[in-house]
């Protein structure tokens, strides 16, 4: 057990030496969620994810979002701007406003300075600790919103867009059980078509021992704008592409589970299953339903 705690202690060895005190603060409290700023993202993301704008954020399904709180669980794509997340993020604050506030769970690299951590824990991103999500989730009664496959789905290759990459994950469907909530799942395609990752570079990482240091597993190489060829988790140039999401039937809890005891290994696989074959379903029907699928079903 010591020789683990030591190991789980030096992982992120250089967040941790990056980070200052006062950025550590931030992402840990979700009264820092602030209204105001919200409102004031929303007007600064518009001229690029309405459905008018630079990316053309469409949303089919919201009257599958059950009642608050729920654990909103999708697929993961597009890169270092994560622009998927905050497409998804924009969507919602339109359709809710400030009825209900949603918190993402985010790796806490972006919370590296202060500055921004303190901007992005205003407009609810927290780090994503199982505690801190079961505290918003029972406590708070605020809807979380989380991305299980993280770097590892948000760079899979090209070929493997339109596949749902959780990488055995299933911390999120084991929070969902013990705070009793269903999980809303959410199919996303568009932000993979800004890039075309060539390799998730997950060999590369393990050279350059990047879950060691700094808790990712990949050290992707893809072809992107400005750079053409891209190394690393680069940030790119994204070109006008259509960013669509759906949003599926809830899935609620197969099992009640007490306070403070853990879920039935079964049932955190059973949510996880149903989870990832809800939204590997949508993908597949948001492929078929492309317009360039369907003008090249016509010539053929």
């Amino acid at each position: 057990m010591v020789a683990r705690a030591s190991a789980e202690a030096s992982r992120g060895a250089i967040l941790n030496r990056i980070q200052s005190a006062e950025a550590r603060r931030w992402g840990t409290d979700p009264a820092d969620y602030d209204p105001e700023a919200v409102r004031a993202l929303r007007r600064f993301l518009r001229p690029i994810f309405s459905p008018r704008g630079y990316l053309r954020v469409s949303v089919d399904g919201w009257e599958n979002v059950p009642a608050s709180p729920t654990l909103v669980a999708s697929n993961h794509s597009g890169g270092t701007w994560a622009m998927d997340a905050w497409g998804w993020n924009y969507a919602w604050s339109e359709h809710f406003a400030d009825a209900r506030p949603l918190h993402t769970l985010a790796h806490e690299m972006v919370f590296g300075v202060a500055a921004s951590g303190r901007r992005l824990a205003r407009v609810g991103l927290l780090r994503a600790e199982r505690g801190r999500a079961l505290s918003v989730l029972k406590e708070w009664r605020r809807d979380v919103y989380v991305l299980p496959g993280g770097d590892r789905d948000i760079w899979r290759p090209w070929s493997e867009r339109y596949s749902v990459c959780f990488a055995g994950r299933k911390g999120y469907a084991r929070l969902a059980l013990r705070a009793g909530v269903p999980i809303t799942p959410v199919a996303h395609v568009g932000a993979h078509h800004t890039l075309m990752v060539l390799s998730d570079g997950k060999r590369l990482a393990r050279l350059l021992h990047l879950p060691q240091l700094a808790r990712a597993e990949v050290f992707p190489i893809h072809l992107s704008l400005p750079w053409g060829v891209g190394i690393g988790p680069v940030l790119h140039l994204p070109p006008p592409t259509p960013f669509r999401y759906r949003i599926g039937a809830p899935i609620a809890p197969p099992v009640v589970v007490p306070p403070g005891e853990e879920p039935p290994e079964a049932a955190v696989e059973a949510m996880d299953q149903a989870v990832r074959d809800s939204v590997q379903r949508m993908l597949l029907e948001l492929r078929d339903e492309s317009p360039w699928r369907r003008r090249l079903g016509r010539r053929r």
